[in-house]
Protein backbone atom coordinates (compact mmCIF):
# COMPACT_ATOMS: atom_id res chain seq x y z
CA UNK A 1 0.00 0.00 0.00
CA UNK A 2 2.82 2.59 0.90
CA UNK A 3 4.54 1.79 -2.50
CA UNK A 4 1.26 2.31 -4.26
CA UNK A 5 0.84 6.08 -2.67
CA UNK A 6 4.82 6.47 -3.20
CA UNK A 7 4.04 6.14 -7.78
CA UNK A 8 1.27 8.27 -6.56
CA UNK A 9 2.84 11.27 -5.46
CA UNK A 10 5.38 11.20 -7.59
CA UNK A 11 2.93 10.95 -10.36
CA UNK A 12 1.29 13.88 -8.94
CA UNK A 13 4.67 15.63 -8.44
CA UNK A 14 5.96 14.85 -12.03
CA UNK A 15 2.28 16.79 -13.12
CA UNK A 16 2.59 19.27 -11.13
CA UNK A 17 6.02 20.04 -12.56
CA UNK A 18 5.03 19.75 -15.83
CA UNK A 19 2.09 22.32 -15.27
CA UNK A 20 3.93 24.84 -14.16
CA UNK A 21 6.32 24.48 -17.19
CA UNK A 22 3.26 24.13 -19.60
CA UNK A 23 1.84 27.76 -17.87
CA UNK A 24 5.35 29.35 -18.39
CA UNK A 25 5.15 28.80 -22.08
CA UNK A 26 1.53 29.60 -22.63
CA UNK A 27 2.46 32.92 -20.94
CA UNK A 28 5.70 33.32 -23.72
CA UNK A 29 3.65 32.79 -26.58
CA UNK A 30 0.60 35.11 -25.20
CA UNK A 31 3.26 37.54 -25.08
CA UNK A 32 4.65 36.65 -28.63
CA UNK A 33 0.79 36.97 -29.57
CA UNK A 34 0.58 40.33 -28.58
CA UNK A 35 4.06 41.50 -29.87
CA UNK A 36 3.27 39.96 -33.52
CA UNK A 37 -0.12 41.50 -33.19
CA UNK A 38 1.48 45.49 -32.77
CA UNK A 39 3.73 44.19 -35.72
CA UNK A 40 0.29 43.36 -37.68
CA UNK A 41 -1.13 46.92 -36.94
CA UNK A 42 1.95 48.78 -37.77
CA UNK A 43 2.56 46.69 -40.94
CA UNK A 44 -1.04 47.06 -41.78
CA UNK A 45 -0.47 51.05 -41.19
CA UNK A 46 2.20 51.36 -43.80
CA UNK A 47 0.46 49.32 -46.21
CA UNK A 48 -2.13 51.93 -45.94
CA UNK A 49 0.90 54.60 -46.41
CA UNK A 50 1.91 53.22 -48.99
CA UNK A 51 -1.05 53.05 -51.26
CA UNK A 52 -1.91 56.60 -50.20
CA UNK A 53 1.64 57.27 -51.51
CA UNK A 54 0.83 55.68 -54.76
CA UNK A 55 -2.81 56.97 -55.31
CA UNK A 56 -0.57 60.65 -54.82
CA UNK A 57 2.15 59.66 -57.32
CA UNK A 58 -0.32 59.51 -59.90
CA UNK A 59 -1.48 62.73 -59.26
CA UNK A 60 -0.49 65.76 -60.97
CA UNK A 61 0.48 67.65 -57.77
CA UNK A 62 3.14 64.96 -58.01
CA UNK A 63 4.66 65.28 -61.17
CA UNK A 64 4.91 69.22 -60.50
CA UNK A 65 6.99 68.97 -57.32
CA UNK A 66 8.95 66.07 -58.73
CA UNK A 67 10.21 68.47 -61.96
CA UNK A 68 10.32 71.68 -59.54
CA UNK A 69 12.45 69.55 -56.86
CA UNK A 70 14.38 67.35 -59.28
CA UNK A 71 14.84 68.84 -62.89
CA UNK A 72 14.22 72.44 -61.62
CA UNK A 73 11.72 72.85 -63.98
CA UNK A 74 8.83 76.04 -63.73
CA UNK A 75 5.87 77.35 -65.74
CA UNK A 76 6.36 79.55 -68.25
CA UNK A 77 6.38 83.54 -66.82
CA UNK A 78 7.27 82.04 -63.21
CA UNK A 79 9.79 84.10 -61.46
CA UNK A 80 12.38 82.27 -58.85
CA UNK A 81 14.57 84.03 -56.34
CA UNK A 82 17.43 82.66 -54.84
CA UNK A 83 19.60 83.65 -51.74
CA UNK A 84 22.74 85.11 -51.96
CA UNK A 85 25.37 83.57 -49.41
Amino acid sequence: MFLVTLVVLMIMVVVAARSVELQQKIAGYDTQIASLGAQIEAEQTRAEQIEEFGKYTQTKAYVEEVAKDKLGLVYEGEILFQEDN
